[in-house]
């Protein structure tokens, strides 16, 4: 069927209590409740596969290891298994630290309370809790009880509960507490609540030192947390003897709001919080207990709960529920200290580096955006922080490379790594792991190994050729305002090549030499810091280039215990994203070439040489403009304009394209009328033309 247009017709709003001077807005809350655990009974009896002994065993002892003191262990009188695992845990030795109170529940009938006290027999400290279900709907549909019936029943059971346990001389041993459940109270006259526990107080007879627990459960949540706390506060105020009380909340999460109401009933006074790790239980489950001690936590109070290793929590909840914590799960979840989103990522990232550059101690105040409790308190690292998949930013990568590679990247380098990482994780579809990105971080940039440029063998040394002012007599000559010389061996894609250079440094040196070979760079940005400490700190190194003539940026990393090195591999991987195509590799550089030709008006000639381009006899009219003609990558070509002088004493302009490997040399010429295309090559050893030339319709002659 469908939902209802009007769904009064079905459905009443909850009518609030008009409490018109309410105290509980204007509390905070300063200290930690009193905690008691259920798992192991109201939880376990919601789980589909209900735990067996070992595992309530289990989970017993992690209760207690966290600093659980009140820990409800059992239905006894429901099953044998149930009634078993209290003996057991009362009966073993050491099971059962000296303050930790063991609670066990039972209805109000009177054969099934006498088994429930039975299970607690011999125990050192014992609650015994009784429930009631006190509301109309209940008392009508269910019990067919008027309101004096339901209040002579919770009088009797409670009677009789004293007459088993603290009135029983041979009951002595034990130390016991009691507990009232007045079962859906959230959905009962509040006066009738106060009847009804006025009675089970009369009959108990509590005192200061020994209070009764009278528990108010929001069985089935049936309104907001505020009409919640003003309940409890109406109940705090009403009932008389209120020293000799403690009162208990037991909310359950119908609505989603278990941990509100929780929070707003302890600002209106209650003093215990009845739930279980992660929310386990009937329905929708009772309120978390793990969100609600974190959450008094990062408001700077302790809950006297320990949830320092919570991944093992996690583990053990999950094995014995056979339920898995949600990946949202408030500070439980997997996902919950994770950001993928960029702008989170980048907030995140920013905290951090602040507060490691304020020199914060790790219990220092905490304040890191989109991260209210410190991920190390509950046993988490910070490399699971940020996660990245196709929608995160250049923050997210960068952490990951920073917290595994110890790489502070600056801000440009991490926006072009970030599309690389993109691309990534859109191919695959996924979120891509922390070592996937960063084998992508050392494979873009060449760390390890550069993939095209390989730095063999160097020197950086003055350049003398210009020579300063001489010393005075007995001193060394200062070459430290002298430009500097690159003399080395790069190999291009295996290739060795003997490279020099002069420049300002080492950087701008290195980038005069692999002009040489055709990598034409222009430095725009460098940065650089130490990764680690003492004697084993290296130099990472950052450079942002452009290709000449180009507005293309492009990054390079270098890390190395030598400065100057870790710099000149930075330039080198820099080299490799604007060099060469990456699919063919660069031939050796053959002597640079020079060129004389013979024109005709009518025609080009040239006489073929057996003899390698850099021995051919020189003699002609024309002459390069550019004589030293390098050639570049096999499969680009170099243009270069020279000037001709034909023989009837015509000058003119022309181009000449040298195929990259230096082979072939083609010229194009246009004749005086630009009518007539001469073409001509030189034949580099043997080699044969084996290319056409490229495009050069837009190039003209001109007359000199």
């Amino acid at each position: 069927m469908p939902m209802l247009k009007d769904p009064s017709k079905k459905y009443r709003p909850f009518p609030p209590l008009h409490l018109k001077d309410r105290q509980w807005p204007d509390k905070t809350i300063t200290k930690a409740p009193r905690w008691l655990a259920t798992d192991l009974r109201d939880g376990n009896q919601s789980l589909v596969d209900p735990m067996n002994g070992d595992q309530k065993w289990e989970y017993f002892q992690m209760l207690c290891e966290l600093g659980y003191k009140e820990i409800e262990v059992s239905f006894p009188s429901a099953s044998q298994t149930d009634f078993d695992f209290t003996r057991r845990l009362i009966e073993t030795p050491g099971a059962v630290p000296d303050d930790v109170w063991l609670q066990v529940l039972s209805p109000c009938r009177e054969d099934l309370i006498r088994r429930t006290v039975q299970s607690l027999k011999g125990a050192k400290k014992a609650i015994v809790h009784i429930y009631l279900a006190t509301s109309e709907c209940f008392r009508r549909v269910v019990f067919n009880f008027t309101e004096e019936e339901s209040i002579e029943l919770a009088a009797r059971c409670t009677a009789l509960v004293r007459s088993l346990t603290k009135d029983d001389p041979s009951q002595a041993g034990t130390e016991w507490a009691f507990e009232f459940s007045p079962e859906t109270f959230s959905d009962t006259d509040p006066d009738f609540v106060i009847r009804v526990c006025e009675a089970v107080k009369k009959a108990w007879e509590p005192t200061v030192e020994n209070p009764i627990i009278f528990n108010l459960p929001a069985t089935v949540e049936v309104a907001t947390p505020n009409i919640y706390a003003d309940q409890v506060e109406y109940f705090c105020r009403n009932i008389t003897e209120r020293e000799k009380i403690c009162v208990s909340l037991h909310p359950h999460n119908d609505r989603g709001c278990a941990v509100a109401a929780a929070e707003l009933a302890q600002m209106a006074g209650a003093d215990r919080v009845e739930g279980c790790l992660f929310g386990n239980g009937e329905r929708t489950g009772n309120v978390d207990l793990v969100t609600l001690a974190l959450n008094l936590y990062t408001q700077g109070v302790s809950p006297n709960i320990d949830f320092s290793d919570l991944g093992r929590v996690i583990r053990v909840v999950e094995e014995c529920n056979k339920i898995e914590v949600h990946p949202r799960a408030p500070y439980g979840g997997s996902l919950v200290v994770c950001a993928f989103s960029g702008s989170h990522q980048d907030a995140i990232k920013k905290g951090f580096q602040l507060r490691e550059k304020e020199g914060k101690q790790y219990d220092d105040y905490w304040q890191i955006p989109y991260l209210p409790l410190d991920p190390k308190d509950i046993g988490r690292d910070y490399q699971a922080v940020i996660r990245v998949n196709s929608q995160s930013g250049k923050g997210g990568a960068a952490w990951i490379i920073q917290q595994n590679l110890y790489l502070d990247l600056p801000r440009g380098l991490q926006i072009d790594f970030s599309r690389v990482v993109q691309e990534l994780a859109e191919k695959k579809g996924r979120e891509l792991l922390p070592t996937e990105i960063c084998d992508l971080f050392r494979q873009t940039y060449s760390l390890g190994q550069n993939r095209r440029f390989t730095l063999v063998d160097y020197s950086i040394t003055p350049d003398r050729s210009t020579s300063p002012a001489p010393p005075e007599p007995g001193k060394t000559q200062d070459t430290t305002s002298l430009r500097r010389v690159f003399e080395g061996v790069v190999a291009i894609d295996g290739v060795e090549f003997k490279l020099r250079g002069r420049g300002n440094g080492p950087i701008s040196s290195l980038a005069n030499a692999l002009r040489t070979v055709g990598v034409d760079l222009d430095v725009q940005d460098y940065k650089e810091h130490a990764v680690g400490r003492g004697r084993d700190v290296k130099a990472a190194t950052y450079i942002e280039c452009t290709a000449a003539g180009t507005n293309k940026r492009v990054w390079g990393v270098g890390i190395d215990e030598d400065v100057v090195q870790s710099s000149l591999f930075a330039l080198l991987s820099a080299a490799s994203h604007v060099s060469l195509p990456l699919d063919r590799p660069v031939s050796r550089q053959p002597p640079p070439v020079e060129v004389d030709f013979e024109f005709h008006k009518q025609g080009l000639t040239s006489s073929p040489s057996s003899l390698p381009a850099a021995q051919q006899p020189l003699g002609g009219m024309a002459q390069p403009m550019d004589r030293r003609m390098v050639p570049t990558s096999s499969t680009s070509w170099r243009r270069r304009r020279m000037r001709c002088n034909l023989k009837d004493g015509s000058v003119y302009s022309a181009t000449i394209y040298c195929l990259g490997d230096g082979s072939h040399l083609h010229v194009r010429t246009i004749s005086e009328r630009g009518k007539t295309t001469v073409r001509a090559s030189i034949l580099a050893g043997s080699k044969k033309l084996t290319r056409g030339l490229p495009d050069t319709s837009n190039v003209g002659g001109s007359k000199n």
